[in-house]
């Protein structure tokens, strides 16, 4: 059997108000914006999480929420405290939890890239990659029955974006001409 994790870190947060602590910030409009986008690609794609493990932060959550009105069908997700701003060994350790065939996994920087590059055999040599922007989402499978079974460096990378290109290619595509109908 194939597992599937989609390791995303949470859409672009605002930083409008400077009094507000870390863990409140919400989303800027861009990460609204992005966040809605990664949810069409998730949807168009046919990746819909059937769990879904998110941070307590708010901008984690946002960005699943935004994720979810886009199409897959909706999924309670588990709001954990422990992956806010949490290390790898931390991360992992909430996965081997899991218990759906595709799980999203909504953290933060520099866990999640950390993550991301710990689980694959061979991460890809992008500056993307290793950046890991916000709203990044890497989708990884891994052959294995169950999460307890999951180690480092056994997942094999499918699919890895970022919302500016997600973005780009809505944009592009709504400026292509339209066929007359006859």
């Amino acid at each position: 059997m194939t597992l599937r994790l989609i390791l995303t870190r949470h859409a672009k947060s605002s930083w409008d108000d400077p009094h507000m602590s870390d863990h409140d910030r919400p989303l800027s409009k861009r990460g609204r914006d992005s966040a809605s986008a990664l949810g069409r690609w998730l949807s168009a794609t046919a990746l819909c999480p059937d769990e879904v493990m998110v941070s307590s932060a708010e901008r984690t959550r946002e960005t699943w929420d935004l994720i979810s009105r886009e199409g897959c069908a909706p999924v309670e997700a588990d709001i954990a405290p422990s992956l806010y701003l949490a290390e790898p060994d931390v991360m992992l350790n909430a996965l081997k939890g899991a218990t759906g065939r595709t799980v999203m996994m909504i953290g933060h920087n520099p866990g999640t890239s950390f993550m991301a590059h710990g689980l694959l055999d061979n991460p890809p040599a992008t500056h993307l990659f290793d950046r890991y922007p916000t709203g990044a989402s890497a989708v990884i499978d891994f052959d294995i029955d169950d999460w307890e079974d999951l180690t480092w460096r056994m997942g094999r990378l499918h699919d890895f974006v970022v919302p500016r290109d997600l973005l780009a290619a809505e944009d592009a595509m709504a400026k292509e001409p339209r066929p007359l109908s006859a």
